[in-house]
């Protein structure tokens, strides 16, 4: 291998970067040497670059499979910008420039070519791929392969059929989210049982985790948006389609840019929100998880949930698409009773079978684990992935530590109150109505079942109705209570009920007055964020640049971040290269953009002065 086909010439020639970052050198090497690899790094730390690379060094073209074809033309455009040959192969192709495609790649003339799993494994593509020579494959979001990853794709299974077919080209499997068990399962469906694996740090310690109770929630996110983030790019995930809606027009209306999106969008309208997401700053996403996945948009400052995710590896996808660019950001979720209630009564109503809804409840249980606990939430979330760590200092937990009380007498009067109810087999009761007998309250409902007669009735009054929903979640995350399967959600008590009304358990639990006070704004606020620590003059040369990328991003029609990234426009301006020999030194400046835009940055540079 000469010098300028080392890994590392080619990461700076290529990318503009002067060193490898983590394992990233290692997997390299690895897929160069003509083995597989099986890859876990968090989001943002540079997966790409480890099938990249090796393709560009490797002969022949690297085939990328990638299940979103909305992301294919991003991720396009961002190897053209850098003077690599990439294309694409989807279903919003003309025929035409499908043929265009195919015949670049059985002539070698492509770098790389990306192409969703059910386009791949059609006898078509298959035999153009007998066509060309192969580089490679990479399978991206491999976790979709696996049925207990948080976004299992059928399509996803055929895709062992690449090392029956070429048994001699490399693969590379990556993925951002996967617990042990998740990984073996990759491992296994595809054909990757004898691959090394590489397991980085799942670790984002840019991103600030913020959990609240639920109370008026649309008006909480649009406090903690304008308080934490105000002009920001960010993303907003509800559990309905009607829900991304009605909060889209309530921000639009409260001076705030946001877009729904959802499947029920038609293709053409969610292609155009999604474009103008990516290329636009200061866009909010309202979205159902139908948005997202191997989003590239680096400047994502915020992800907010006002419902409550179904996994923990969901929340952590979703999550880990603010700041991969490495700064500051925030992860903000509020959820209530009604949330959990709600999730406990889909899993008992899905058409799953009974593994399905194991596994679905298993998931749950780990969610409200996070949202409930008194420990570090980062020490939690990593360790759902198996990686043990040290209280983070950036959680809300960490922040404002909450208080603990002794709650097994109320989780003692709640259970009681249960059990009374569950006895009258033709009636249904949710949560409200069991907090208004605790509490005390002679409501309608109440005296028409005579309900104000039991024993339980008012021996709740020293708790409020905040804190009795409090208890009830805790309670949820514990197993203590659970939702009846009858498909109404009703509360039922669980085996581990028993050993609390003998008394033979104490339950510790967080005051929820503590935690209502734990308001983001409270926390640590940043404001605006800047980029770096620049000086005055150095900020004002950054925002410059900036509307200059955005005019030449304009005129070339992709995404901002693709000419440049907001660090490395923050080093040009910190900086201020005189000479080309000065710019090439800017990470993030490779060969072909120094040789595309670097005249134009610096007379752009001298004219401000």
């Amino acid at each position: 291998m000469s010098d300028s086909t080392s890994p590392l010439s080619v990461l700076k020639r290529v990318f503009g970067y002067d060193s490898f970052r983590g394992e990233q050198q290692a997997i390299v090497e690895h897929l160069i040497a003509g083995h597989d690899a099986l890859v876990l790094m968090p989001t943002g730390a540079g997966k790409s670059l480890c099938y990249q690379v090796p393709a560009l060094i490797r002969p022949g073209t690297a085939v990328v499979v990638s299940p979103l074809i909305a992301l294919m033309q991003d991720q396009v455009d961002a190897l053209r910008e850098l003077g690599v040959r990439a294309a694409f192969l989807n279903s919003s192709q003309e025929w035409e420039a499908i043929r265009e495609v195919e015949n670049a790649f059985a002539r070698g003339e492509l770098d790389f070519l990306y192409v969703a799993p059910e386009r791949l494994l059609t006898d078509r593509c298959m035999r153009l791929l007998e066509r060309g020579r192969i580089a490679l494959f990479a399978i991206d979001e491999a976790h979709c392969v696996s049925q207990w990853g948080h976004d299992f794709r059928p399509e996803y299974l055929g895709l062992s059929r690449l090392h029956e077919q070429w048994p001699d080209v490399p693969r590379i499997a990556l993925t951002a989210t996967a617990t042990p068990q998740t990984r073996d399962e990759i491992a296994q469906r595809l054909g990757l049982t004898q691959a090394r694996h590489f397991v980085a740090g799942f670790d984002r310690p840019n991103i600030r985790y913020t959990i609240v109770e639920k109370n008026d929630v649309r008006r909480q996110l649009l406090g903690f948006i304008r308080e934490e983030h105000a002009g920001d790019s960010g993303i907003v995930y509800c559990l309905s389609r009607n829900k991304t809606e009605d909060t889209a027009e309530f921000l639009c209306r409260e001076g705030i840019d946001a877009m729904a999106y959802h499947a029920g969008l038609p293709a053409e309208l969610r292609a155009q929100r999604q474009a103008r997401f990516l290329r636009d700053d200061g866009v909010v996403m309202v979205a159902t998880i139908a948005f997202g996945m191997g989003i590239n948009k680096p400047d994502v400052r915020f992800v907010a949930h006002i419902d409550l995710p179904k996994s923990v590896e969901g929340y952590y996808q979703e999550t880990g698409r603010a700041g991969r660019d490495g700064l500051p950001a925030t992860a903000w979720m509020a959820y209530g009773l009604q949330d959990v209630v709600q999730q406990r009564k889909m899993i008992d109503d899905s058409t799953g079978d009974e593994f399905f809804k194991r596994r679905s409840g298993a998931q749950l249980d780990a969610m409200l684990a996070l949202c409930e606990t008194v420990q570090c939430r980062r020490t939690l979330l990593l360790a759902y992935f198996g990686q043990q760590s040290q209280a983070c200092g950036n959680c809300d937990v960490c922040l404002t530590p909450p208080q603990t009380w002794d709650g097994t007498v109320a989780a003692q009067k709640i259970l009681s109150a249960i059990y009374r109810l569950h006895r009258e087999r033709d009636q249904r009761y949710g949560a409200g109505h069991l907090i208004d007998i605790l509490r005390g309250k002679r409501t309608e409902k109440v005296a028409q079942h005579s309900h104000d007669t039991l024993s339980v009735f008012g021996v709740g009054q020293d708790v409020s109705e905040q804190g009795w929903r409090s208890v009830l979640r805790q309670l949820m995350a514990a197993n203590i209570v659970t939702v009846d399967g009858d498909g109404y959600g009703t509360l039922a008590l669980t085996e581990k009920s028993r050993g609390v009304l003998k008394g033979e358990q104490v339950l510790m639990m967080r005051k929820e007055s503590a935690r209502a006070a734990a308001r983001s704004r409270n926390i640590m606020p940043r404001g605006k964020r800047e980029v770096r620590v620049l000086s005055a003059a150095a900020q004002a040369r950054f925002e410059s640049l900036r509307q200059w990328r955005r005019d030449i991003a304009k005129e070339h029609g992709v995404p901002a971040y693709v000419i440049f990234k907001d660090d490395t426009l923050a080093q040009i301006a910190e900086q201020e290269p005189s000479t080309l020999d000065d710019l090439a030194a800017v990470n993030g400046v490779g060969q072909h953009k120094l040789d595309t835009y670097g005249e134009a940055i610096l007379n752009f540079l001298d004219e401000l002065e």
